[in-house]
């Protein structure tokens, strides 16, 4: 038996195919493109998601013929909270409208006036990224595309649509469009009225792990392989939990991509949204995850890297790394606030900007980055702090993306937060292999015990009493300066 996971993202559309141990056959990849017709706007044409699995399911199809011919399930991961409209016919009305659009503030703020009581329902803030602000939007700015919608769906569950002709999401991507009472796993009439939406607007909803619908007759002809099963699948982050076996509670993993953030698996469900902590269920059943999100990660090290004209990324970290091997550089080193592009946990304020504070004559461009380096950890120490208080703890995580290359902040990183950090060995774990164990499961082929296991560890970083120590004042000094910078934009 063999499985295939389709992680539908923003830049791609990824295929695994594994087989029963989980070792990968064959890989695919079709890129795609971010249509900015306006300011703050963000969309993509869900053909494109559904031309772009075609393609990549064909190169796998290709590369490994013989486990393709062995297909016994799919499973789905997706970027989230994209809002798909389709008409009574299953027509797409208007492109997709994604994550990262911003053209829906005023609809937030109407959202909050129209249920005083959003947040306890959602367990969540209504922010731009959300699919219901959206909808808001579509039903003041577009009244006729409004009126023509019978159907909502997010990205992922779009392309199941086209693979199965059933109309189902699940609840981790359920949870992110503040639609869902997340803590009862339920759509929340409430919440849909005031978007002028009722459940005749929403999918079915099922597990992550459970059977959604079966690949339709036709494709299944087409592909040459049986009517096999669709798994619920997740949202991409949980996806991604599952793909590194975060499942059970204290689990997590903290990434270091483009954005960084800290996932914390509970058996409960768990809120802080007035200090932006986005509260989610998981793509296992009884599950629910916490999850901290700062905006500009890896993205502030890429940014200084350019500033100071060094192209070699990984030179200039050696760099770093025997500068910052004298404790009295580091305490006389600047403070960075990485809100380049504004910030989410905990100040939710798109407006927050990013800074150096204490530049001295003496400070040169390793200075610079090192600051840099240790100003994206205190961001993701403050991050940490929220789920910690909601009562999501983490025992020890993972730690992936870009920039866990780098020895030097992964031990940062275990310092500043004071959790033990598990380098995973080999390629970086994504939300495609993910969706691949989630077919598993719905296929019936191995239990969540057996199937969502930890990959080998190939680093430990364990927290350092006296670095912690070292970094104390300093995170103190970075705390004050955010109030200060708001306060001088009043």
């Amino acid at each position: 038996m063999t499985f295939l996971g389709l992680d539908i993202g923003t830049s791609s559309v990824k295929a695994l195919l594994v087989d029963a141990a989980q070792r990968t056959l064959a890989v695919g990849n079709s890129a795609l493109e971010v249509a900015r017709p306006h300011p703050l706007w963000s969309e993509q044409d869900p053909e494109h998601w559904w031309r772009a699995t075609l393609a990549a399911v064909a190169e796998v199809r290709a590369a490994a013929p013989e486990g393709w011919r062995a297909l016994a399930g799919i499973g789905l991961s997706g970027q989230m909270h994209g809002a798909t409209l389709l008409d009574a016919a299953g027509r797409v009305l208007r492109p997709a409208i994604l994550w990262n659009d911003g053209r829906s503030g005023a609809e937030c703020a109407e959202l909050h006036r129209l249920v005083p009581d959003l947040t306890v329902r959602a367990g969540n803030i209504a922010m731009p990224g959300f699919t219901a602000p959206k909808l808001l939007w579509v039903r003041h700015h577009e009244p006729d595309v409004f009126a023509a919608t019978r159907t909502v769906l997010l990205p992922k569950d779009y392309v199941r649509l086209r693979l199965t002709g059933a109309r189902v999401s699940e609840m981790s991507d359920a949870a992110g469009t503040l639609w869902l009472n997340v803590a009862r796993r339920a759509w929340d009439d409430t919440l849909l009225a005031a978007t002028g939406l009722t459940r005749a607007h929403m999918p079915d909803l099922v597990e992550g792990s459970e059977v959604s619908a079966t690949l339709s007759a036709t494709l299944a002809t087409e592909w040459g392989v049986a009517r096999v099963a669709v798994a619920g699948g997740g949202g991409d982050n949980a996806a991604s939990a599952v793909g590194i076996g975060a499942v059970r509670p204290g689990e997590g993993f903290l990434s270091l991509g483009t954005s960084g953030v800290v996932f914390a698996v509970t058996d409960r469900f768990v809120a802080a949204p007035e200090r932006t902590l986005h509260a989610f269920c998981h793509a296992v059943p009884g599950r629910w995850h916490g999850m901290s999100v700062i905006l500009s990660a890896a993205a502030s090290l890429s940014w200084v890297a350019e500033l100071i004209g060094a192209a070699d990324i990984g030179a200039l970290l050696a760099r770093v790394a025997d500068w910052a091997a004298e404790p009295d550089r580091v305490r006389t080193a600047p403070i960075f606030l990485p809100y380049l592009s504004g910030e989410r946990t905990p100040h939710n304020d798109p407006e927050a900007s990013g800074m150096f504070a204490g530049l001295r004559a003496e400070h040169g461009a390793e200075a610079l980055v090192y600051a840099v380096l240790e100003g994206v950890g205190f961001a993701l120490a403050d991050g940490y702090d929220v789920l910690r208080a909601a009562g999501a703890p983490l025992d020890r995580c993972m730690l992936v993306g870009g920039g866990a290359r780098s020895e030097l902040w992964g031990r940062m990183l275990a310092d500043m937060l004071g959790v033990t950090l598990a380098l995973p060995e080999g390629a970086e774990i994504g939300a495609a292999l993910g969706a691949a164990r989630l077919a598993i499961l719905a296929a019936g082929a191995g239990s969540e015990a057996s199937v969502c296991v930890a990959p080998t560890v190939r680093q430990t970083f364990v927290p350092n009493r006296a670095m912690a120590q070292l970094y104390a004042p300093r995170l103190a000094r970075f705390r004050a300066l955010y109030p200060a910078e708001r306060a001088a934009r009043a």
